[in-house]
């Protein structure tokens, strides 16, 4: 005799759970959706057929549609092509692979470098790595979802520290001392755009015998004189144990990749588990991201015209009645309700200014912000013309409502 088929007289049952869910993020304007483009990530875009001035984007410098950095990277597609065909441990490293690790070791003036497939891969794959269940990680209250995630994974305890506070971070690690830990924070704040108080970080560190360690995502290619990062930013001479950083914002291209002590990197080939079980990328990507590097050391001027950008447009913001003060390209206003930051957002694309809406989870229930990203290809006209226009627009919400707008 066979068996009976179980059928359910509600078909729908197993997906109400998911239904209900995404009802419920579009009624508390939570919803999320992706908007496809139909031209090169650059200072303007083509949304929808309609030319819109990009100002939400990662690519600071322009890169990802560089000339220069196209012309080399089909090159080495004509060499290598467009796969890696395996892992880094098998058949996926290249002379391109090496060429990439070996110059970004000279960008960070560490003895070594590894790539990863995705920055997310590699705060991931460094933290759940060097950090177990008898470590302690300490970790900055805004940091990175890849960093909270890398600390999750690795089962270690989690202290989380009061945000770029170096007091409460010391009252914590003498609360909890530990043989091995590891504090973390980006250097560039993903969300706020300020920047980590790096020395007293490195010094607490040494102090305690932790690891230091710090996701400079935001900051390669935008802070210090050359656009080296958070060390150069602060003129220092001592380096932080492990610097991490990506390949796909100020370089344009794609990737994560980890800088420090050699012993460091031939830990993590042998041991990170998101290096270890990834095909590699292209060799495409690895030279577009050569070419971009080599054009940030070699021609300064790209770095100072975002860092110009960066001031110019502050002042600008602020002669439109909002407050606004930015080292990094990253620039919040804050505007606190979802539903009212979803329109001003809205109302700027209308007006050809593609400037993002952020809400929570990304940031805390009732600070939904304008997360303005400058670029160093951006004019000053196109720069005030978009401030006097998001003030326009922000402060005729702000007539009608006692919210606050200002930025961070």
């Amino acid at each position: 005799m066979g068996a009976e088929k179980i059928t359910n007289t509600n078909t729908n049952f197993k997906w109400n759970f998911i239904e209900n869910t995404l009802e419920n993020l579009k009624e508390t304007n939570l919803y999320r959706g992706m908007n496809e483009l139909n031209s090169a990530q650059s200072a303007h875009v083509n949304f929808q057929g309609k030319d819109l001035l990009m100002l939400a984007s990662n690519s600071y410098l322009d890169m990802s549609n560089d000339p220069q950095v196209k012309i080399y990277t089909k090159n080495i597609i004509d060499e290598y092509g467009v796969g890696s065909g395996g892992s880094r441990l098998t058949t996926g490293t290249t002379s391109i692979h090496k060429q990439l690790e070996s110059l970004l070791a000279k960008f960070k003036g560490t003895e070594a470098a590894l790539v990863y497939n995705t920055g997310y891969m590699a705060n991931v794959g460094v933290i759940s790595t060097l950090c177990s269940k008898d470590a302690i990680i300490f970790s900055d209250e805004l940091n990175h979802a890849s960093i909270i995630d890398g600390c999750r994974l690795s089962q270690a305890k989690i202290v989380v520290y009061r945000h770029n506070d170096m007091n409460d971070l010391e009252d914590k690690i003498i609360a909890n001392p530990c043989s091995r830990g590891l504090i973390v924070s980006d250097a560039v704040f993903s969300m706020d755009g300020d920047i980590v108080n790096l020395s007293r970080v490195v010094e607490i560190a040494e102090k305690y015998e932790l690891f230091s360690m710090i996701d400079e995502a935001h900051a390669t290619g935008v802070i210090g004189e050359r656009g080296l990062g958070t060390v150069e930013h602060y003129h220092m001479d001592k380096k932080p144990d492990i610097t991490m950083g990506t390949l796909s914002k100020a370089i344009g291209s794609e990737g994560g990749f980890v800088c420090g002590k050699e012993i460091l990197i031939e830990y993590l080939k042998n041991k990170s588990r998101s290096f270890i079980f990834s095909t590699s990328l292209s060799p495409a990507v690895m030279a577009s991201s050569i070419k971009a590097i080599e054009l940030i050391l070699n021609e300064p001027q790209r770095v100072q015209a975002l860092q110009g950008n960066i001031q110019y447009f502050c002042q600008c913001l602020r002669e439109s009645g909002i407050e606004a003060d930015s080292k990094s390209s990253i620039i919040p206003i804050v505007i606190g309700n979802e539903k009212k930051v979803m329109e001003i957002s809205k109302e700027l694309f209308e007006q050809g200014y593609y400037i993002s809406a952020i809400r929570y989870p990304t940031v805390k229930k009732g600070s939904a912000r304008l997360r303005v990203t400058l670029m160093s290809t951006h004019t000053k006209e196109e720069l005030k013309r978009t401030a006097q226009t998001i003030g326009n627009i922000v402060n005729k919400y702000k007539g009608v409502t006692n919210e606050l707008y200002s930025t961070i």
